[in-house]
């Protein structure tokens, strides 16, 4: 069985297909044959009822017509396993989201809040925790639950959710006071005030969707519905025809025979897939813990094709990269690189090992053993917002400009303006300062940059051929943007973005006909990720841009963006791939039983009989049975989904068309045939 990573990193099922997970499916698709549950899906209620109905004509063979007994009886057991198939395909999908809350579950009750009682603290289950509780979080506690940061500053390690995001600084007041639920404080501490009752968090609204007991059927999926109910209306008013007819020209067809044919005409196959599908792609997107607010949203992921990217750690690393050593007016670089290389060694961040490895390849500079140099080394705080270490007599520090020239000057020195010249240089390209210094001494700068993600610019290419146009929002000035931008391959780019030109943008997309998604987290990306038609707002942001967007990504990671509009794009896929199998494959089951019903008073309807079916009973029965059995032999492709291709929607259908209308109708001949085959040697008919 597969896995997958918890939010705290433990392995917890994947919620593929196991025995315990089939087992359950198979009692819920019992369960599921209750009328008020069924009626929810049209074409499977009527197959249902037809089913009811080939009951009470095998109890009747059983006293009046026993010699059509053994036919009926095979008739009625395979509509019924026809409707215990569709259940079984939605309950195993509606399974694999059980197993996953399940997980869900597990992992946020065995976590420990420290709830502040004045000034002592209990342990209590974070479960336990309500609105307006008040925990402290320290160095190395697991954040407990959704809450505001109310006193306090610290560094927390989004990775405890995601594994890959950079650490952040949470503190009171402002954009930067949101925390989430699981997220871990790797530095001092912080008080935090509960803002979600037990039920009410985004970690519980995922575990009720994941569940399926929230979730609605999308705008397309009751368009979809209605066009299948409209298809079963008019086959059923042609079989009920059938009987007159039959009548007329001296046939006597048997009502289990008309309900069989009926069965079979009708859009059984998607109909008993339908729901399967829908669950599935939301499986799919939760699994990338994406918390989709409405239906709409995915369906609208499927259709975007202006995506609205924010830079920073979506198109570039979001982890800024060492590239140059700006020295201060006489010191050698090497000093320099030397300082920043000794006050970086105890520093795992990725801009920290980026300055051991540039001062090791560009000056040569060995890495030195942390142990050997007997170093105390002062690690990075929020308070100081910057490090160092001290050995041999020396201090050296690293940091934030502003940390650095306060340092300076309370050591008796001050920095050299073409230090603070450099800074703004370096600011105005976009990139970030780091200003080393020594005792009362500013050695100079490290330049860290922006460094576009590997593949990303493949990535849209892709995007491109789709007919998505790819659009950078950044707050960096025209010209570091359009730099960024060329390099990323991106198609347009909006530089010294304010959520006014954010707005503006998006309705001037909007206005042109086309459907915007974009990313955000802070309080002013609110009003676009209102306006966008996918708005996805990151979890670790704030309150605000998480009521504004319609999904939230719970591991805030902005990148993701282009996976849900690949998933969006796979659901909708899928549903026309499986719909135009379904609606192809009836073809085969009409040259099964048409000529099945009327061959004894018009022989010429033999030329119909191009699988040459055994017996007219043999043809009916095989019909039904394939009916049934393509509905389970499609559950794996119904829950993986049609492999996501970025093509323009005239192939995507030229394909479909290609694959899935001709596969609908070859598959069914040769299906039938073989069922025909095994039939007769069985002599079921």
């Amino acid at each position: 069985m597969q896995e997958n990573v918890s939010h705290e990193g433990k392995k917890t099922p994947s919620g593929s297909f196991n025995s315990a997970m089939i087992l359950e499916a198979s009692k819920d698709a019992f369960k599921k044959l209750n009328p008020s549950i069924m009626w929810r899906n049209p074409v499977m209620f009527v197959v249902e009822i037809v089913a009811v109905l080939s009951i009470y004509f095998v109890l009747r063979d059983l006293f009046i017509h026993a010699e059509t007994l053994s036919f009926n009886a095979q008739i009625a057991v395979w509509l019924w396993i026809t409707v215990l198939f569709a259940n079984f395909s939605e309950a195993i999908a509606e399974g694999r989201g059980k197993a996953q809350a399940s997980a869900l579950r597990k992992t946020r009750s065995e976590t420990l809040a420290k709830k502040l009682d004045g000034e002592k603290h209990v342990n209590v289950p974070a479960p336990d925790l309500r609105k307006g509780d008040i925990v402290l979080v320290e160095a190395g506690d697991v954040i407990p639950g959704d809450g505001e940061v109310i006193e306090g500053i610290a560094s927390v390690d989004e990775s405890a959710v995601t594994g890959e995001s950079a650490p952040v600084i949470r503190e009171s007041g402002g954009d930067r006071s949101s925390v989430t639920g699981g997220t871990k404080v790797l530095s001092d501490w912080i008080k935090v005030k509960i803002t979600a009752n037990p039920g009410e968090t985004f970690l519980d609204r995922m575990i009720h969707l994941v569940e399926g007991a929230k979730r609605q059927k999308t705008p397309n999926e009751i368009a979809l519905t209605i066009l299948l109910l409209g298809l079963t209306i008019i086959f059923l008013l042609a079989v009920a025809t059938l009987e007159p007819y039959a009548i007329y020209s001296g046939t006597i067809v048997a009502v289990p025979v008309l309900a069989a044919l009926l069965v079979c005409l009708i859009p059984t196959t998607i109909g008993g897939l339908l729901s399967a599908i829908g669950i599935a792609g939301m499986d799919r997107l939760l699994k990338r813990n994406v918390l989709a607010m409405s239906g709409r949203a995915v369906e609208a992921a499927g259709d975007v094709n202006v995506l609205l990217l924010d830079k920073t750690g979506t198109i570039t690393l979001g982890n800024r990269m060492a590239t140059e050593f700006i020295p201060a007016p006489d010191v050698p670089v090497e000093k320099l690189a030397d300082a920043a290389q000794i006050s970086s060694l105890a520093d795992e961040t990725p801009e920290g090992r980026s300055i051991v490895i540039l001062a090791k390849e560009k000056y040569n500079l060995r890495e030195r053993d942390i142990n050997s140099l007997g170093a105390t080394f002062i690690p990075f705080s929020a308070q100081t917002r910057m490090s160092g270490v001290n050995f041999e007599g020396r201090e050296i520090r690293k940091g934030a400009t502003d940390a650095i020239e306060n340092y300076v000057r309370e050591q008796g020195g001050i920095m050299h303006p073409d230090v603070i010249a450099a800074v703004e240089e370096i600011a105005k390209k976009g990139g970030t300062p780091l200003v080393v210094a020594e005792g009362t001494q500013a050695l100079g700068v490290i330049y860290l940059k922006d460094v576009v993600k590997g593949g990303i610019k493949e990535r849209f290419a892709q995007l491109r051929k789709m007919g998505i146009k790819t659009v950078m929002i950044t707050g960096d000035n025209p010209l570091t943007a359009a730099a960024i931008a060329a390099e990323a391959g991106v198609d347009d780019f909006l530089a010294e973005a304010t959520p006014e030109a954010k707005l503006k943008l998006i309705r001037d997309y909007q206005n042109k006909g086309h459907l915007v998604a974009m990313t955000g987290d802070g309080t002013n990306d609110a009003p676009a990720l209102a306006q966008a038609d996918v708005g996805v707002a990151m979890n670790s942001g704030t309150q605000a841009a998480k009521e504004a967007g319609n999904m939230v990504d719970l591991d805030s990671n902005p990148t993701k963006l282009i996976e849900v509009v690949e998933i969006g794009k796979q659901l909708l896929m899928t549903r026309g791939s499986l719909t135009t199998f379904s609606i192809a494959n009836d073809v085969a089951k009409y040259f099964a039983i048409i000529p099945a019903l009327f061959f004894a008073t018009y022989p010429q309807l033999k030329i119909l009989n191009i699988m040459h079916l055994a017996t007219p009973q043999s043809a009916i029965l095989s019909a039904v049975i394939f009916n049934a059995l393509i509905i389970i032999a499609l559950v794996p492709l119904a829950l993986r989904g049609v492999k996501y291709e970025p093509l323009g929607a005239n192939i995507i259908l030229r394909k479909n068309l290609l694959f899935y209308g001709l596969g609908g109708l070859i598959v069914p001949f040769i299906g039938i045939k073989i069922i025909d085959l095994i039939i007769s040697a069985l002599g079921w008919a």
